[in-house]
């Protein structure tokens, strides 16, 4: 039985109205680009991408890692990018020895060189151990991005780049961060191998 005041259709109504803040935030808009210019010279310089996220975040950083190693709308070179939640043992052996806080941080600190890039994905902005990777990366001389939502967030002060989704509701948040991602990952692809010929989605 729906009920009178259908939550489905609300929700369809919050999304496409925060998708629709999104496509006219100038702010959001030149964060893409910048964004995609950094990767685009870290993946040229020969460097990698590395991301950070836990829960939700963390499956769109395997998401997003996905598209750059494997393709998003064209057939082309893979691009190195790798989830740092993506490893179970990894992550348990650091969790175990030296404390969840430091998950992110040490794989950072053992596979980031200087000119790497982090995408540090946290839609409240403060989670201990996406910051703690956030400082890491900055001190060994990475591009730290950050993704986060609206308002003042803690990680905004580690980030070089800093996307900040026009919404304060965890999944509006991160279903902006996807969007935005595949942008970005369409940006780069143009940028470091032009149009290439568009296939049909997966």
């Amino acid at each position: 039985m729906r009920e009178p005041d259908d939550m489905v259709a609300a929700h369809f109504r919050r999304s496409c109205e925060t998708l629709d803040r999104a496509a006219g935030d100038m702010r959001l808009r030149a964060a893409i680009y910048a964004i995609a210019d950094s990767l685009a010279q870290a993946f040229r310089s020969g460097g990698k991408l590395m991301l950070a996220g836990n829960g939700g975040s963390a499956a769109d950083a395997q998401h997003i890692a996905g598209e750059f190693l494997s393709r998003l709308n064209f057939d082309r070179n893979p691009l190195p990018a790798i989830a740092l939640a993506g490893d179970v043992s990894v992550l348990t052996a650091i969790g175990n020895d030296y404390g969840y806080e430091q998950t992110f941080a040490r794989q950072v600190r053992g596979l980031g060189r200087p000119g790497d890039a982090l995408i540090a994905i946290s839609t409240s902005g403060r989670s201990p151990n996406v910051l703690a990777a956030l400082q890491a990366a900055r001190e060994i001389g990475l591009i730290t991005v950050g993704f986060s939502g609206e308002g003042e967030r803690a990680m905004a002060a580690y980030c070089d780049l800093y996307l900040a989704a026009p919404a304060a509701e965890t999944a509006l948040i991160q279903q902006i961060h996807i969007v935005a991602a595949h942008a970005i990952c369409g940006l780069v692809e143009r940028t470091l191998f032009g149009s290439g010929a568009v296939t049909a989605a997966r």
